[in-house]
């Protein structure tokens, strides 16, 4: 009996055990996206066990499963799918791309990671948002679509510089632009110019080779680093070929351009009864001693501004303005070509940019080639290469504070002729004539550019990886400045200056990574390696003059060799980095980075730098009691604190520098900088709470952040006593901070098979204030911009206009002294040097944003971006000769005429006419004004050819379209455009500052 129930357990043991074998078996299979490209990385588990695994670089995957187990595929960007394993032992997968944000990838400093578990705030832009915007730098295509940056171009200068900030200004004296990060290159971004207006080095980055661009926006994701994040880091991804079909695309675009605005100025016949009037008001003070005397003089004056014509019959009319700006054009071609293997794939694009500027002698011509290449070697073993050139030649002008400079002709009155009877210009005008260094001179710079990476990473365990780069970013510009014998100023027959600038970036970094998902509820990510950073630079210029004659236009040409200089320098940084990340069943999110740099622009003792960050989150929409929501899909809350570094201060900052000198005709040496070992950089510490949202499963979704931003240690040239031998010393000492408010809301308002429409609104409030300064807090004055504490960075700061005297027509100012009790004395005077400086305006805006909208119906797409800024004052500093109550013979702005006081008890804040009477010309905020505005900033509309209509031809995808760029303007502001700004100095001001241009473009799109 005994021996039969062994037996009968036996059995039964056996049995179980051989049908358990048999339902066990090895499934495999590929997984591609519904474009046919495999998959590598897609995360395979078995539901309800800890059994998992994840596709190899070719999108393969084998592993054991019994029959009526289910197979969840998972991979960020895509839609989840499930599948059962009944007999077949193959499965072959499609995933489809997942329309929700959420899973979109983001780059991040050494890796990437999903915006599902990201634990930081970062914005991704696409190619999609700044493809075929015609525009010659690719930020100005990113205006209104990221929450927290304002970006203005200094001007409507084709060339001009661009300033970027992000989060707000974090220095005084240090830089304030972000790091950029083109494919794992920290790119040279220095402004190279020498005629005093800055150019964008960055204009040699073509559009349609940008995949995506991240701004890293809080210290938690900037820290990785370290020295050079406080400033917030824009990372740029280029194209890369894809397995599959291969694909070529061609876009041709032109357009027209004009100014955003233009302003009304005194005709003829104004301005001679102005002025006359003028000359009549200042008998009075003394200037004249009768009427008779005033008439002879304005008469006589008018005279010779009309250079021989007849001024009193209205003989000559010149619109000076019109002649200032042009109609210009935008003309983009460009090309890709996209494809790959199992084993190779391979991106090649080039492209062309031709721009006409819209002010008379400014042009841009700029060609780019960018080849991509990505081959694997083996199932381990991944290299590839990055390499790009570009050329930018452009044909440049004076900065707005050159009196050759096209915008100042406006300051000639209309009396004047523009040219000769013989055609040639007028060279007998109050100011000197731009037509004759237009006629006689110009100003080219050429910008060469290489960028290139090699790059390869080798699987030494399953998830281990060991990446490796090696980069070189070579900036190389020359500036060629030919000055004829006819141009005004010239009196050498002829003067050349040429310059150029060779800057040399080397960056070898070397990581390790480890992503693995543990089990169904862990997921690890380790990144961890070091980074050398060395920069070279070398200088040189020359002037020479004294020409035969205006044919020869190089230095070889000049008889006398009157100047030239060189310099070189260089500076590294050397860094080691660090950073975790965990994710436990897709709730709780953690992240720390580290990273220490060592930069020898620092002092000895203060080379070394530690920047940490830590962040987490909570996806609270994974918990039981929200799993099920229909309503509210997603939340996420995070929080962030960390620190970053600013280092953009020069090369020797810290450093006793000596300069050679000549004495008696004999070498010699002398100091030329003091020394300060304990230099070191400024240090932003900062603090981000965030919540993110979802609803009706990501038709709506948004974020909101709270951030506080502390920047301890600004750098200041502190002056020194006379006997030390130096100036100043350079020191930390100061402190600043921003801090501020992001929404962003996205929504798909329709989304029908014919129609669809979505919208993303992003608004962003900042708040700047100095908390210390150095020298016991005392205030820092230059020009009309002031550092003090309480106040912000470059607060605006000058005497406040206070109207008109209806009595006398005296201008007025506050006389704003400080009474007993601390309050101000808000009496007025007519005497400017009676009244006080005061804070006046903010240079920067407090709420900026944008609004996005996309329409699909049909084959026909329409989108629109509006901008808008508030908060900001502009100053201009050219009204107290264009809006001057004819002071001078400038020619004026339409409302000195139409709205100047007259008569005893008229209400105006346009003063009497006085020449020479200096009413209201003081530096106030009679020329201050709001520069809060909404810009349609750009808009595009395109339809596309039916597929089944170019199918027979071969092609695959035909788009024509017409865009847009600053369409429309709504302000307030009285100047020319409310983002101009000068480019020869002064914060939030502008003088004789050109509008940006409005651009309309009609464009072609085929693919092959």
């Amino acid at each position: 009996m005994k021996n039969k129930l062994h037996f009968s357990l036996s059995f039964i043991l056996m049995l179980t055990c051989y049908l358990s074998f048999a339902q066990t078996k090895s499934v495999s299979g590929t997984v591609k996206d519904d474009q046919g490209v495999p998959l590598p990385g897609v995360n395979i588990a078995i539901e309800g066990t800890t059994t998992g695994t994840q596709t190899d670089f070719d999108g393969n995957y084998n592993l054991s499963a019994t029959e009526g187990a289910v197979l969840n595929f998972s991979y960020v960007g895509f839609k989840n799918q499930k599948v059962t394993v009944t007999s077949a032992s193959t499965y072959n997968i499609t995933l489809a791309a997942s329309a929700d944000e959420l899973d979109e990838v983001l780059v991040v400093g050494y890796g990437t990671q999903s915006k599902r578990t990201l634990t930081d705030n970062i914005v991704k832009l696409t190619s999609e948002d700044i493809s075929e915007v015609p525009v010659s730098n690719f930020q100005s295509a990113l205006v209104g679509k990221a929450a927290g940056v304002q970006i203005t171009q200094t001007n409507g200068k084709v060339d001009g510089g661009l300033n970027i900030r992000v989060r707000g200004a974090t220095s005084i004296s240090a830089g304030t632009q972000p790091l950029y990060v083109l494919d794992g290159i920290p790119l040279y971004n220095a402004n190279e110019s020498s005629n005093g207006a800055p150019t964008n080095p960055l204009l040699s980055i073509s559009p349609n080779e940008i995949e995506s661009i991240e701004v890293l926006k809080d210290a938690s994701s900037a820290a990785i680093y370290g020295s050079r994040g406080a400033n917030g880091v824009i990372i740029i991804t280029t194209k890369t070929g894809k397995e599959g079909k291969s694909e070529f695309s061609v876009n041709i675009s032109h357009g027209i351009s004009e100014a955003t605005n233009k302003r009304d100025w005194l005709n003829s016949s104004q301005y001679i009864e102005l002025f006359r009037e003028a000359a009549l008001n200042s008998v009075s003070d003394g200037t004249f001693s009768d009427d008779a005397e005033a008439i002879a003089y304005i008469e006589d004056t008018f005279d010779g501004l009309a250079n021989g014509t007849d001024w009193r019959n209205g003989a000559v009319d010149t619109d000076w303005q019109d002649l200032a700006f042009q109609n210009g054009s935008v003309s983009d071609a460009d090309f890709s070509m996209s494809g790959g293997s199992a084993k190779t794939s391979i991106f090649f694009a080039g492209s062309l940019n031709e721009t006409k500027g819209i002010i008379k002698g400014n042009a841009l011509r700029r060609f780019n080639g960018r080849t991509n290449i990505n081959h694997k070697f083996s199932d381990r073993f991944n290299i590839g290469m990055n390499l790009s050139y570009s050329r930018t030649d452009i044909d440049r002008i004076a900065n707005d504070n050159a009196f050759v400079s096209p915008l100042q002709a406006i300051a000639q009155p209309a009396i004047s002729p523009a040219y000769n009877e013989d055609g040639s210009p007028n060279s007998n005008t109050i100011y000197p004539n731009f037509l004759l260094q237009e006629e006689n001179s110009f100003y080219k710079t050429i910008i060469r550019r290489v960028n290139g990476r090699t790059f390869g990473d080798y699987e030494i365990l399953e998830g281990l990886k060991i990446n490796g780069n090696f980069a070189y970013d070579l900036y190389y510009q020359t500036e060629d400045n030919f000055t004829g014998r006819n141009a005004p100023f010239q009196a050498t027959n002829g003067e050349v200056f040429a310059s150029s600038v060779n800057a040399e970036n080397y960056i070898v970094s070397g990581f390790l990574t480890y992503d693995k998902q543990l089990g169904d509820f862990h997921t690890l990510g380790l990144t961890a390696g070091t980074e050398l950073n060395e920069t070279t630079r070398r200088y040189e210029s020359v002037t020479a003059n004294q020409f035969p004659s205006d044919d020869f236009t190089t230095v070889d040409g000049g008889a006398d060799i009157v100047a030239g200089s060189g310099n070189r320098s260089q500076n590294a940084f050397f860094s080691l980095f660090a950073r975790a990340t965990y994710d436990y069943a897709n709730k709780y999110l953690f992240k720390a980075s580290i990273r220490r740099d060592g930069s020898s622009r620092f002092g000895e003792n203060e080379r070394y730098g530690v920047f940490p960050a830590f962040s987490a989150g909570w996806v609270i929409s994974e918990e039981g009691f929200l799993q099920d929501s229909e309503v509210l899909t997603y939340l996420k809350l995070r929080g962030s604190w960390g620190k970053t570094g600013n280092a953009d201060i020069g090369d020797f900052p810290s450093r006793y520098l000596f300069g050679a000198i000549s004495y008696d005709q004999r070498p010699g040496i002398s100091l030329s900088q003091p020394g300060n070992p304990d230099l070191t950089w400024e240090t932003t510490t900062q603090t981000d709470y965030g919540i993110e949202f979802g609803f009706f499963n990501g038709r709506i979704s948004g974020e909101i952040d709270y951030y506080h931003k502390n920047t301890d240690g600004l750098l200041f040239d502190v002056p020194l006593i006379p006997s030390s031998g130096a100036a100043t010393l350079s020191s930390n000492i100061g402190e600043l901070e921003n801090k501020g408010v992001e929404f962003v809301l996205n929504t798909d308002n329709v989304q029908s098979e014919n129609f669809q429409w979505s919208t993303s609104f992003n608004l962003a409030y900042n708040k700047n204030e100095i908390l210390s300064l150095p020298n016991g807090n005392n205030d820092i004055v230059v020009g009309q911009n002031i550092q003090r504490v309480g106040e912000n960075v470059n607060a605006l700061y000058m005497l406040e206009y206070a109207g008109v005297d209806p009595a006398n027509g005296d201008a007025l100012y506050y006389i704003n002294s400080e009474n007993p009790d601390g309050s101000l004395n808000r009496e007025t005077t007519n005497s400017a040097n009676e009244a006080n400086r005061v804070v006046v305006g903010n240079p920067f805006p407090e709420w900026y944003g944008g609004i996005t909208n996309t329409i699909n119906y049909h084959n026909i797409d329409l989108s629109f971006t509006f901008q808008g800024e508030f908060g900001a004052s502009i100053y201009n500093g050219g009204g107290r000769f264009q809006s001057a109550s004819a002071d001078y013979f400038d020619n004026q702005t339409l409302d000195q005429y139409t709205d100047r006081w007259q008569n005893p008890g008229d209400i105006t804040d346009v003063p009497q006419a006085r020449l020479f009477g200096g009413n209201g010309t003081a530096q106030s905020t009679r020329y201050l004004d709001k520069s809060d505005f909404v810009r349609l900033r750009n808009a595009t509309i395109g339809y596309t050819i039916p597929k089944e209509t170019i199918e027979q031809y071969g092609l695959s995808s035909v788009r024509v379209y017409c865009t847009g760029v600053n369409l429309l303007t709504f302000t307030d502001y009285d100047g020319y455009d409310p983002e101009a700004r000068s480019d020869a100095g002064g914060v939030g001001q502008s003088f004789y500052s050109a509008p940006p241009a409005r651009t309309i473009s009609l464009g072609l799109n085929v693919k092959f």
